[in-house]
């Protein structure tokens, strides 16, 4: 109590003893005492008015000093009995009850405590500190308009009352009224600057809010005055991840495993920076950590999987298998990403994504407006991925090719761009670009519904940086997944899935929680204006060898397994003087490959690795290769369609799930369907025929060459209008009040 609140009591005690009231004289400074053990005056005011009162107020003093301690020591059973002991000893003590109600809410036992402030009340109404934890008691119990008003009434009583407007700002917290709570934490920092679990909590909201930079400036305060503030630490570091920060979050999960270096969590948090930031090695060590502190974690393991296939480590590789579909008890459920590259199984893909699609229960769901056919058609993209990527890389085309006259197109834009100007390059093909990284889930929700988008189309289903709670949360009437993740999204927030008869063949629809939109050709969109840049005509500057077959696999190494990989090597062994070129995607997996190679008997050198390009120089590099070899249960996407433009055969096995399934869409789209293998030994049969048949190598490039500029894969304006017909037959659906149901078009 501060000091003027003091004097207050002090005051009051005199009053009623010249008034010739003694006894509550008594009762207000014994209620003071067993507040405040060592005030003195409290005391000496109690001995000259009772010396009996006085000896025992000092028993009280000795006892409430006893009780402090076993509050301070978490001791809550044994705090509870000696408050009820004392106050059988002395019933006029209100205050008792206060540090009654107290041990009763460290027990959790919000009854009780209830029970006891409303006992400390009764004879001191306009006690701040009681009418808060009331309030606190009231809250614990779901009555959460009755814990407000014990919250304004603490702090009408007492303004300055720090721990009532803390414990007002969580209650608002709670209820999502995040502007009222940011103002009550400020108001409990105004009276006590030094509230740490103000400056945390506050930090808390504003990094839920997406205002990542205060959320680092609070959480630096708190760990100002609490440097071991472990929650704290991480909480800056996922802020600074968010705003881009690599190194500094690094080194902030690093002091957090230095103080909690028993828990696993910490661990993990460091392995997914130190991932994001390239030290895959340090990542790996951070995983085995958590792994040997959590052993029964599934999600752990599976984590650490999937950074091995990243390392290509296979040394594990099996054990994925055995890992469960559902969570099991102490592990989150494993993503359905992560699972893709060790399982070709699109029921299990499903019920993975099935789990992850239930946790993203938005804030609300609000009814949409009704259906008001208007001159055009409303769209929005969101993506992470609106800078130089893969999937704008595909998506640029047909955002340039769409009908304005018919569609209005919006992006909105869920990550950072990298300043190479692939942004700007669509601005001019789009209605309008909203950038909503910083956003929150409803503010963003609201930012969609403002624009009466007709159809949302989700551009990254389950991969990373992904947003389904803005989908669960409904920003149009047709919401569609496409493009960017290869399967389900595993909730009914999605209505459909863009897909092809090869990608998703009749009767596989029930591994879809969406209905299907079934396009000719191929589902994958591509950019017919793509630029091929230069090349050396010298292969050798590349690090290839003047002469030799070049077989070629520019597919990001995590997708390689060692079954196909054993295939390349036989590939290798048979046809003399050819070489395997791959992309340089990581130290670790280049080292691992080679000695997989040596382990098949082949001379590691022959393993070539390419460095990153500009993709314009990455297509025209094509060039110097002869055949591409697609990967199995994760296939070439992008990667594939980049060689068929550049003029480079791929050749495929389609397995079950979409993933799977890509590289034979693509080549069915561009008609080269002899290059589709049905088995393991068809794949290796025939790059082996091409690989040792000039002849009909040359001539499937002339086809190729032909079919690129004919067929349906890389006729832009023509898979526009097809897109085109799916989003109105989905829209029409809507408008007439039916449900979604399968589409095709032909």
């Amino acid at each position: 109590m501060p000091s003027s609140g003091l004097e207050i009591l002090f005051s009051k005690a005199r009053q009623a003893e010249r008034r010739g009231d003694p006894q509550e004289a008594r009762r207000l400074l014994a209620d003071l005492l067993s507040r405040y053990p060592q005030n003195r005056r409290a005391a000496e005011g109690l001995s000259r008015l009772d010396p009996a009162a006085g000896s025992d107020m000092s028993a009280l003093q000795a006892e409430v000093g006893a009780i402090g301690t076993l509050h301070a020591q978490g001791d809550y059973a044994k705090m509870a009995r000696r408050a009820e002991a004392l106050i059988a000893r002395f019933p006029q003590v209100s205050a008792l009850h206060g540090l009654s109600g107290a041990a009763y809410l460290g027990l959790d036992d919000a009854i009780l405590a209830e029970k006891a402030f409303r006992k400390a009340l009764a004879d001191n109404p306009r006690d701040a500190a009681n009418q808060s934890n009331l309030g606190i008691a009231l809250r614990r119990q779901g009555r959460l308009a009755d814990a407000e008003r014990c919250y304004a009434a603490a702090i009408a009583i007492q303004p300055d009352h720090a721990e009532a407007h803390y414990n007002l700002a969580n209650l608002l917290g709670l209820q999502d009224r995040y502007d009222e709570a940011i103002a009550s934490y400020r108001a409990a920092l105004a009276f006590k600057p030094d509230y740490v679990d103000a400056l945390y909590n506050l930090g808390n909201i504003h990094r839920e809010r997406k205002a990542f930079a205060e959320a680092v400036d609070l959480y630096a305060r708190t760990l100002a005055i609490r440097p071991d503030h472990y929650d704290a630490l991480n909480n800056l570091g996922y802020a600074r991840l968010e705003l881009g920060d690599r190194d500094a979050a690094i080194a902030v999960f690093r002091q957090a495993t230095a103080i909690e270096s028993d828990t696993a969590k910490a661990h993990v948090n460091l392995a997914n920076a130190l991932t994001l930031g390239g030290a895959l090695d340090e990542a790996h060590v951070a995983f085995d950590r958590a792994i040997q502190l959590a052993p029964d974690d599934t999600h752990l393991r599976a984590q650490l999987l999937y950074l091995e296939a990243h390392l290509c480590d296979w040394s594990g590789r099996d054990s994925f298998a055995a890992l469960p579909v559902h969570a099991v008890r102490g592990s989150d459920p494993i993503p359905p990403f992560i699972a893709l590259p060790f399982e070709d199984d699109p029921a299990r893909q499903l019920a993975r994504s099935r789990i992850v699609a239930h946790a993203a229960q938005p804030g609300r769901v609000l009814p949409l407006p009704r259906p008001e056919p208007g001159e055009k058609i409303r769209i929005g993209y969101f993506s992470a991925d609106f800078h130089d990527h893969a999937t704008l890389h595909l998506l640029s085309g047909l955002l340039r090719a769409h009908d304005r006259d018919r569609f209005a197109i919006h992006a909105f834009s869920l990550g950072a761009d990298d300043g190479e100007g692939a942004r700007d390059a669509i601005r001019p093909h789009l209605d309008a670009f909203h950038d909503i990284r910083f956003l929150t889930d409803d503010q963003a929700i609201d930012l969609a519904r403002r624009h009466a988008l007709d159809i949302a189309i989700d551009l990254k289903g389950h991969t990373r940086d992904a947003r389904p709670a803005l989908f669960a949360g409904r920003m149009a009437p047709v919401q569609i997944g496409y493009l960017g993740y290869p399967g389900s999204i595993g909730g009914d927030f999605l209505d459909y899935i863009i897909a092809d008869p090869v990608v998703i063949p009749s009767g596989q629809e029930v591994y879809y929680s969406e209905q299907v939109i079934r396009l000719p050709g191929s589902y994958q969109p591509n950019d017919d204006r793509r630029v091929i840049g230069q090349c050396a005509e010298d292969r050798t500057s590349l690090g290839l060898p003047a002469e030799g077959f070049v077989f070629c696999s520019f597919n990001q190494n995590w997708k390689i397994s060692p079954r196909e990989f054993s295939i390349w090597m036989r590939l290798l062994a048979r046809v003399e003087g050819s070489v395997l070129w791959l992309i340089r995607s990581n130290p670790w997996a280049e080292t691992n490959l080679r000695r997989e190679a040596q382990a098949r008997g082949i001379d590691p050198a022959r393993l070539v690795f390419a460095e990153k390009r500009s993709h314009a120089d990455h297509l025209a590099r094509h060039r110097h290769a002869d055949l591409f070899l697609d990967s199995f249960i994760v296939n070439a996407h992008t990667t594939a369609s980049d060689a068929l433009w550049a003029g480079l055969p791929v050749l495929t096995m389609p397995g079950r799930q979409f993933a799977a399934r890509v590289g034979a869409s693509l080549l069915t789209a561009i008609d080269l369907p002899d290059l589709i293998a049905g088995s393991e030994a068809d794949y290796e049969a025939k790059a082996l025929e091409l690989a040792q048949s000039p002849g009909k190598l040359a001539a499937l490039k002339s086809r190729l060459a032909v079919n690129r500029q004919s067929s349906a894969l890389f006729d832009t304006a023509t898979y526009a209008r097809h897109i085109e017909a799916a989003y109105v037959a989905a829209h029409q659906r809507r408008l007439d009040g039916l449900e979604p149901a399968a589409i095709w078009i032909d």
